[in-house]
């Protein structure tokens, strides 16, 4: 049994690797060079339970509508984006109510945790290392008034039997000592212990040379350009390299997903959202954090991976556009300078974007697809990274015919017809 997966990024070879795991020959292709180069680069380095909730909630809508054109805004939708974001655009309205938004938040967090549990179980068995953290990631807020609806919105989680601690200013700077400069001006904050933190492009191109190991074929530098089918089935997808023939196929090529499933003959509600990030050298830094911290205020998040931090955030509706928008960068860096305005380096930051592939309910796609011998793995958002070991072993299991661990029928794609 040939199993081919289309994608490389940490989604892809965790799929891979679990398929390699049961017993599967598998083919990973991807058009990049080598594993994680594009979404799963440089992202924010969360593992994070903390933040299964989706962008679709209450008050979003409006913010969106406020910060219309405003480069500097955390959410910033490009009136050119608007023509092909119709149909989902309309469906993340329709997910920004109460009730909505809590069942979404509890359906993701389930997945998430059992994630982050199945990336233990990886580590353990492949001994993959990635600047691993365990401290948690702590969010921190100015105003009294964010704090107390930060402090209701992790009840949910709490509830949930996620280990949540609300702390004043004055336990942040105790949490994190690189915080004292601005801890007068904080109101406290939201500490999410069970979060974990990690630099994802190091851990998926050390698991892809592990899979390689037990016999997984990796096909880098191979666009796919087409599929042949039989009927309900595909035979064979045909790239720039020649064709390459399988039993099953896993679609798990995130916000590029959308056009290859349209070559198939059916729709995936998943649209790519522009993310940005930057990361710093620590050297010489005598207080650097160790800790992720999470600004609320300013919407950026830094994360310390080893010898480097990693500044991330922003949303930008702009399509595939890739190109650099300096503005929303330099956001990210003024951002770092009012949390941390110690920090003695001078380096240029490692500066980069990429798309993350967004479904309008905050949920990914898992499971089958129309085709009876294709399977799905995308549309994870922002949460590729804490959702990809938990996504590639129940998808695993679904494909040997057992029953996953966890339901996969809240992710199926028919949950949107």
């Amino acid at each position: 049994m040939t199993t081919v997966v289309l994608g490389a990024g940490v989604v892809g070879v965790t799929t891979a690797y679990q398929l390699a795991r049961d017993g599967h020959a598998v083919v990973l292709v991807d058009r990049q060079d080598g594993a994680a180069l594009e979404t799963s680069f440089a992202n924010g380095g969360l593992i994070t339970p903390g933040m299964s909730d989706p962008w679709a909630a209450p008050g979003i809508p409006k913010l969106i509508l406020r910060n219309l054109g405003r480069e500097e805004s955390p959410f910033l939708l490009r009136l050119k984006a608007l023509p092909g974001m119709v149909g989902w655009g309309l469906s993340f309205l329709a997910n920004c109510t109460p009730q909505r938004w809590r069942h979404n938040t509890e359906t993701v967090l389930r997945l998430a945790v059992y994630s982050r549990d199945q990336l233990d179980v990886v580590v353990g068995a492949s001994g993959v290392a990635y600047d691993r953290n365990d401290r948690g990631n702590l969010r921190v807020y100015r105003e009294p008034a964010a704090l107390a609806k930060a402090a209701k919105e992790a009840a949910v989680y709490r509830e949930l039997g996620e280990p949540v601690d609300i702390v004043d200013g004055a336990a942040c700077v105790a949490l994190e000592p690189a915080l004292a400069p601005v801890g007068s001006r904080l109101a406290g904050g939201v500490h999410y212990r069970g979060d974990h933190a990690g630099d994802c492009h190091k851990f998926t191109q050390a698991l892809a040379s592990h899979a390689a190991g037990r016999g997984v074929e990796l096909r880098f530098g191979t666009t796919v350009a087409g599929f042949e089918r039989d009927g309900d089935r595909i035979s064979a997808v045909v790239t720039n390299r020649g064709r390459i023939a399988g039993d099953r196929f896993v679609l798990a090529c995130g916000s590029y997903s959308t056009g290859l499933a349209r070559q198939l003959g059916f729709r995936l509600p998943v649209h790519p959202v522009k993310g940005y990030s930057a990361t710093l050298p620590v050297a010489g830094w005598n207080n650097a954090p160790t800790m992720p911290i999470l600004d609320h205020d300013l919407k950026a998040g830094m994360t310390r991976l080893g010898d480097r931090i990693r500044l991330a955030g922003t949303a930008e509706f702009a399509g595939f556009d890739l190109r650099p928008n300096p503005p929303r960068t330099a956001n990210l860096m003024r951002a770092f300078r009012t949390l941390f305005p110690d920090y003695p380096g001078t380096a240029e930051p490692l500066l980069w974007n990429g798309l993350r592939p967004m479904c309008p309910d905050g949920r990914p796609i898992l499971g089958r697809s129309p085709l009876a011998n294709l399977y799905l793995n995308t549309g994870h958002g922002p949460l590729g990274w804490t959702l990809s070991c938990g996504s590639a072993r129940a998808l695993a299991d679904l494909m040997a015919g057992r029953a996953p661990a966890i339901d996969l029928a809240p992710f199926g794609l028919q949950r949107f017809h």
